[in-house]
């Protein structure tokens, strides 16, 4: 018989199978405790998902808005600054000596006129900005309000139900680390992987009326006594499932 010396204790293949078999019928176990639980961790996950995503948008808001007060500002200070030129050079056009100097001089009022209208333009683009970023910064923010309303509540739900079933999942998972110990490493593989490919979790079945306890294929007699005798892995050639006798 094949063996492998497993926890310092060497294990027959027919008593790896018989612990394959109980650890399934454990983890089926909880499943079925999980269940219970529903759709809620997903749903948690994916207000937290959302939440988050929120919350960097708000971010990026109030970003905008930061950057839209300060372009504020320093269209502010243009404005200011070229008020200051204006009142300059109509200072200096009271001293001109020639016609010249006082186009050159009304040319350059024009220009700071010029100026002033465009900043002021630019400053009722940046309210207009400001207040559009303001509506979506409070609205997004509700939204983040209510979604955190619900993500509590059925955070609240989902701990309530996990502290209910602690203690059984607990019991349950020692006694699946005990049926483990006695499965080597490739077999304990392959049963994870089979398991994951299962909608319904079941990686072993039993052969029940001569069929797959999981896909419920006829199993052949000759296929049947070698499951019987438990001296090697045998899987379900239709499901991939592994088999033990009944």
């Amino acid at each position: 018989m094949a063996t492998k010396k497993t926890a310092e204790v060497d294990y027959s293949m027919q008593e790896k199978i018989i612990a394959l078999y109980e650890l399934q019928k454990i983890d089926s176990r909880i499943d079925d405790i999980n269940k219970v639980k529903g759709e809620l961790p997903l749903e948690v996950q994916d207000l937290e998902d959302e939440l988050a995503g929120l919350k960097t948008r708000i971010a990026n808001i109030n970003a905008e808005i930061e950057e839209l007060k300060s372009l504020t500002n320093q269209r502010k200070g243009d404005v200011d600054k070229a008020k200051i030129q204006i009142a300059n050079y109509k200072q200096q056009q009271d001293n001109v000596r020639n016609n010249r100097e006082f186009d050159t001089l009304t040319k350059e009022i024009e220009y700071q006129e010029l100026e002033i209208e465009l900043a002021e333009k630019r400053l009722r683009e940046y309210a207009a900005g400001m207040k559009a970023k303001k509506a979506e910064l409070e609205e997004t923010s509700a939204v983040v309000e209510e979604r955190q309303k619900d993500l509590e509540a059925k955070t609240a739900e989902l701990q309530s139900i996990e502290a209910e079933t602690a203690d059984q999942v607990a019991e349950l998972q020692a006694k699946a680390e005990k049926a483990q110990s006695r499965i080597d490493e490739r077999l304990l593989t392959a049963y994870g992987r089979i398991r994951r490919s299962m909608r319904n979790g079941l990686a072993v079945v039993t052969v029940q009326r001569d069929a797959c306890g999981g896909c419920f294929n006829h199993i052949p007699p000759q296929r049947q006594a070698e499951i019987r005798q438990g001296k090697k892995i045998i899987v379900c050639e239709y499901c991939g499932r592994i088999l033990v006798a009944e």
